[in-house]
């Protein structure tokens, strides 16, 4: 009996002890279910806080309509437009101040195109890459002391000095002019009037041809065309060819192409076309003649004159005073001077720079 009531005592006791347990697991998950809604409420706090701010930005953000944002293009588009026309404005300025005419800044606002002036207006063209182009690299080109042009490679030079000249030089000792380094001559030979059209010989032609030809100058002939049609062009090549029959011509026989400044020539109703068809017919015939032709011009004459498109095998002789060369086609001779200074010639002379030598071909 008394050992049935200690055993109900230890019941009492261990079912007491269980209980505690129990309460304190209840307790302990209590405070950490407060815990983590403690933790979850700052972090909901945080998340709230970076809601609201973000909401402040959006709201601070300014939204346009469509035609609030064309006129805001509008706006900067016309600003930068004004601050580029001043910037233009500025750079004119000062071109005009150091000197530049209209032409030489047309032709630095305009790089990717032709600039010709031509009786009070300004023409633009295009630079074609269906022309061919020169390979000459313009930093080569060096113009020495004695302002004569050479043209170097890897400090080589390898072109040549010529002049050209007719009854305009007068008397001319070809003795001192080759010993001036001239290697080649271009001798005018003649030219046909500009209103009745009549072929004349120049009157220095002969002399000159022989003079230079003892001296060892290798020689070209020029004669300056006022051809209206091909059938001149090629009376013009016959005339050429009667009057150099007697002589070694080893340099090109050239066309020379200009358009004359004198009240009604005979030429001023020719089109492009003409003048093109002149040339062709002027080459051929010296071509068919065991001679090289060639075609003078200057800018004018290439861009407004003849139809390069239909002359690209001929050689060209470039008339152009003034450095940088101005002049993205194929040429074989550049005459870069009129008043040049040459020993044996009194007064100015035309100088020009070849990178061929047509007699060693």
């Amino acid at each position: 009996m008394g050992s049935r009531r200690r055993q109900g005592k230890k019941k009492r006791r261990n079912s007491g002890m269980w209980l505690s347990v129990i309460l304190c697991v209840i307790a302990l998950g209590a405070l950490t279910g407060c815990l983590y809604l403690l933790v979850k409420n700052r972090s909901l706090e945080g998340d709230v806080s970076e809601a609201l701010a973000y909401i402040e930005e959006v709201n601070s953000i300014t939204t346009y309509t469509e035609e609030e944002l064309k006129e805001k293009k509008e706006e900067a588009a016309s600003q930068a437009s004004s601050e580029k026309e001043e910037e233009i404005l500025n750079e004119m300025k000062e071109r005009m101040e150091s000197g530049d005419g209209t032409t030489a800044m047309l032709k630095y606002f305009y790089p990717e195109e032709i600039v010709v002036a031509s009786d009070g207006r300004y023409y633009f063209f295009p630079i074609l890459d269906t022309i061919k182009h020169h390979a000459y690299n313009e930093e080569q080109f060096v113009m020495n002391e004695d302002e004569t042009l050479q043209y170097l490679e890897n400090g080589e030079v390898v072109s040549h000095k010529g002049i050209d000249v007719s009854k305009y030089q007068a008397s001319i000792d070809w003795e001192k002019v080759a010993g001036d380094d001239v290697k080649y001559a271009f001798i005018r030979l003649g030219i046909r009037g500009s209103t009745e059209g009549k072929l004349v010989l120049d009157d220095t032609f002969e002399d000159n041809v022989e003079a230079a030809l003892k001296n060892k100058i290798d020689v070209g002939v020029y004669f300056f065309t006022q051809a209206l049609n091909e059938a001149e062009a090629v009376e013009e090549a016959e005339f050429v060819l009667e009057n150099i029959a007697d002589y070694d011509i080893s340099y090109p026989i050239v066309l020379d192409v200009e358009d004359i400044e004198v009240k009604n020539p005979r030429t001023k109703d020719m089109t492009m076309q003409d003048w093109t068809n002149v040339c062709i017919a002027f080459c051929e015939r010296i071509k068919e003649a065991g001679y090289t032709p060639m075609i003078y011009g200057n800018l004018k004459t290439f861009m407004l004159m003849v139809d390069l498109t239909q002359l690209e095998e001929y050689d060209k002789w470039f008339a152009y005073y003034s450095t940088p060369l101005y002049f993205p086609y194929e040429f074989s001779m550049w005459q870069y001077t009129s008043t040049g200074r040459v020993d044996g010639i009194k007064g100015d002379v035309d100088v020009n720079i070849s990178m061929k030598d047509w007699k060693h071909e």
